[in-house]
């Protein structure tokens, strides 16, 4: 090979190593900076919120949509949902206060509103808020008769609602319902109580019973009261009827002397004795002694006023 050709060769090498070493370096700046900037950007989705740490430390929260973090400095320690939680159904002993043993169950909702004291204050928040819920209830329903608990239960949700929401809100978190699912009895409670409903109806229906003998009462007294008025007021009329028969005899006596006095007797005693004349199987008819006189007076008045 002719010394021309090998200078050439060597020429060409080392010009493409030089080429090679550069494009290697500017290539390797380039995945450097698209690493930086896919590591810089986080697109954090509607439903959760990222907590940055750097060097351990918290460095920020970041919400939904596109953010910007130190790229190698910063990173994504936590990713915390914000959407609303249930608990699972829980179930716990409760006394109240006439020495009743409950078994109530309950269910909590809640959301994370600050990520940062959720995962920097408590490890296991689920189980946090169950034992702060079963102290509370134990708490509310200590308080409380039996009959209190059962007609109440509205008012008793939302006292421990608000009981829950204050020991918890230093978690960073936001009960949002708590639900009494059920109160069970142990069995001889249950007959106890039935007993007490059986004699309970049994009350009402003697209460019953007597009121509406009491109004039977009541309105035959009525009845008779309106009778006896009734009669009164017949005999008030009958008396103001003789009255008023009366008067009017004083009056004819004086004004047509005794005279008319006799004739009216006399024409009454004659009507008397037609009328026992005509009853039925009369076959004597007993005429008093002076019924004869009577019936010359009553004509003898009649001949002179003629």
């Amino acid at each position: 090979m002719k010394p021309e050709t090998q200078q050439t060769r060597v020429d060409m090498d080392q010009l493409l190593a030089e080429m090679l070493g550069g494009n290697i370096v500017i290539l390797l700046f380039a995945l450097f900076v698209i690493l930086a900037i896919f590591r810089a950007i986080r697109i954090v989705p509607q439903s959760e919120q990222h907590v940055v740490e750097r060097f351990g430390r918290l460095r920020s929260v970041l919400g939904p949509g596109i953010n910007f973090i130190v790229p190698f400095l910063d990173r994504v320690a936590h990713r915390v949902s914000i959407l609303e939680r249930q608990l699972p159904t829980a179930s716990q002993d409760a006394i109240t206060t006439d020495n009743v043993l409950l078994v109530v169950e309950t269910s909590v909702f809640y959301r994370v509103l600050h990520p940062e004291r959720t995962v920097y204050r408590i490890r296991d928040v689920d189980a946090a808020i169950a034992t702060t819920v079963a102290g509370i209830v134990r708490a509310e329903i200590g308080k409380m008769e039996l009959d209190e608990v059962q007609s109440n239960r509205a008012s008793l949700i939302m006292r421990i609602k608000e009981a829950v929401e204050g020991a918890v809100d230093d978690w960073g978190i936001e009960v949002t319902r708590a639900e009494i699912l059920d109160v069970g009895l142990d069995q001889a409670t249950r007959d106890a109580m039935l007993q007490q409903l059986n004699a309970e109806r049994e009350r009402r229906a003697a209460v019953t019973r007597a009121e509406g003998q009491k109004r039977a009462v009541e309105l035959a007294a009525d009845a008779e009261l309106y009778a006896a008025r009734q009669q009164a007021e017949a005999r008030r009329v009958e008396a103001d009827a003789e009255a008023y028969a009366t008067g009017v005899v004083a009056e004819a006596i004086a004004k047509g002397g005794l005279e008319a006095v006799q004739y009216n007797i006399a024409l009454e005693q004659v009507k008397a004795i037609g009328q026992v004349g005509k009853g039925q199987g009369s076959q004597t008819i007993i005429v008093p002694a002076d019924a004869v006189d009577a019936f010359g007076k009553a004509f003898s008045m009649l001949k002179g006023r003629g």
